[in-house]
């Protein structure tokens, strides 16, 4: 499903540049649950939102799907994100000016999907992640795990092929994270490919294999 090679990521500094990736190579197969793990400052984060396509700000191949996404435009990218890709941000990055059922609503939208079956994917989504009654509410109204809970719903709730989760469980008491990693392991179980970033031993032993970086290099 995912092939890196030879990936590059820098930031510069005047006429010198700090490497924040440094010839990241690995392959992903469709089906698989792969945890990214290391140190702060790693590249985690980095690498997870460059498999996301938020970032083009890099160098090297990228083929997902059998497609070059290194070769694509912005819009290509952002249209191949939109069918495949569920993205769990460690900031929520839920949207201020819609409400809990509004923001679940939006990844259907980018999808042939009638309005009364939208309707009823959001309405079992709230119920499954038991915030029916929250569905009203802005994301300013609701706790950190509630934001938390709502932004891993929108990631599922469109049935995407790969998952990409930062630190899935970061603001979620116990039991709820249990829960939620219990859920990712089933999506997976149905053919879902899942890759998290996550300090977590116990969250990455749900995984079949783990990718560990250091100072932008895989390890």
């Amino acid at each position: 499903m995912i092939s890196l090679r030879d990936i590059d990521k820098t930031y510069a500094h005047g006429i010198s540049k700090t490497y924040v990736l440094r010839k990241v190579n690995f392959y992903v197969a469709e089906g698989e649950f792969v945890s990214i793990m290391g140190p702060s400052g790693a590249g985690k984060s980095t690498l997870l939102h460059l498999l996301g396509m938020h970032d083009s700000a890099w160098t090297g191949e990228y083929y997902f799907l059998n497609h070059a996404v290194h070769k694509f435009s912005k819009k290509e990218r952002a249209d191949l994100h939109k069918k495949y890709i569920g993205f769990v941000f460690q900031s929520y990055q839920l949207l201020d000016n819609l409400t809990v059922y509004e923001n679940l609503e939006v990844p259907l939208s980018y999808r042939d999907i009638k309005r009364n079956e939208r309707h009823s994917l959001v309405c079992d989504i709230l119920d499954r992640f038991q915030i029916v009654g929250k569905k009203d509410l802005y994301p300013n109204q609701l706790s950190g795990g509630q934001q938390q809970l709502v932004a891993i719903a929108r990631a599922i709730i469109a049935g995407p092929k790969l998952i990409l989760a930062d630190e899935p469980t970061g603001n979620l008491h116990s039991d709820q994270g249990r829960e939620i990693m219990e859920m990712f392991r089933m999506l997976n179980q149905m053919g879902t490919t899942i890759i998290q970033v996550t300090h977590s031993e116990q969250n990455a032993g749900y995984g079949n294999r783990i990718i560990r970086l250091r100072d932008g290099w895989v390890v």
